[in-house]
């Protein structure tokens, strides 16, 4: 299969598990020694159809049986268990969630007890961290002094809100981390030239971000108008800028090299797909 990088960048590793699935990883965050981490792609599952193959939503209209051995299969690629596993709750909030043991499970072996997560921290080595996406932009984080890691999902509404910084914020006041230990990426997501938005979304990003007042509405390092009331967001662009404003290192971030919506064939995206698609997951967990 060929996959589309931008600008011609080979940022995520591509890897294959012994049984069969295909995911990503990013060197950066593999350096630090601390975590094991992946972001799925559509392949190495079991599901059909429009979910085909490495589906990971149950609320999507897959069948039950298939979504929970592509749990399986991720778990192992990952070498833990299902149990291990902690999902969240997304709705585009910037609510954090801070996971510890009695949390395990939840998601995929037993019930949620919470709703409107789209971020989760933990320093409670095992545990493994699940955020979903199908061209939202998944965040990673890891202190590996305080041996500490985030995972979140930012969607426009999420960028606009910081959860990326949030959850920073989160990691300190739990943990103590230091912003500077932190190593962060940016995953698999709609890149700039595919994603068009309203100038009601262009409003809210000129009021979120230090200085984009002063932007142009028809271009600025965020946007660009492309016909009256529509233009292009930089996503990845926004939540670099966010993890900047955290405190985070620009030298300690690593920005993903592949767009959902470019990759349909490859990694879910609900622009490209019209809706019809499963889910894609990332996932963390402290060694």
């Amino acid at each position: 299969m060929n996959i589309k990088r931008k600008a011609g960048q080979e940022v995520l590793k591509k890897h294959q598990a012994e049984n069969g699935v295909i995911y990503l990883t990013f060197p950066g965050l593999e350096r630090t020694g601390a975590v094991r981490h992946l972001f799925s792609t559509r392949e190495g599952g079991v599901s059909e159809g429009i979910y085909a193959s490495m589906n990971l939503s149950y609320s999507r209209g897959d069948r039950k049986e298939a979504v929970d051995e592509n749990y399986r299969l991720i778990a192992a690629a990952l070498g833990s268990s299902t149990e291990d596993m902690v999902c969240s709750d997304q709705t585009h909030t910037d609510n954090v969630r801070l996971v510890t043991a009695k949390d395990r499970g939840k998601g995929v072996t037993r019930p949620k007890d919470y709703t409107d997560i789209d971020g989760l921290i933990t320093r409670e080595r095992g545990i493994v961290l699940c955020t979903f996406f199908a061209d939202c932009v998944p965040l990673f984080f890891v202190d590996p002094v305080r041996k500490a890691i985030g995972l979140s999902h930012s969607g426009w509404r999420g960028t606009v809100q910081k959860i990326g910084k949030k959850t920073v914020e989160k990691m300190q006041e739990a943990f103590g981390t230091d912003p500077g230990d932190v190593h962060a990426a940016i995953g698999p997501s709609i890149c700039q030239d595919c994603y068009e938005v309203s100038g009601d979304v262009i409003e809210e990003f000129r009021r979120a971000f230090p200085g984009a007042e002063e932007y142009d509405l028809r271009s600025s390092p965020l946007w660009y108008q492309t016909r009256p009331g529509k233009y292009q967001l930089d996503l990845w662009e926004a939540n670099r800028l966010v993890m900047l404003e955290a405190g985070i290192s620009a030298e300690h971030i690593e920005v993903t090299d592949l767009c959902t919506c470019c990759n349909p064939e490859f990694l879910f995206s609900h622009r490209a797909s019209h809706g019809q698609r499963g889910n894609l997951g990332a996932f963390m967990k402290l060694l």
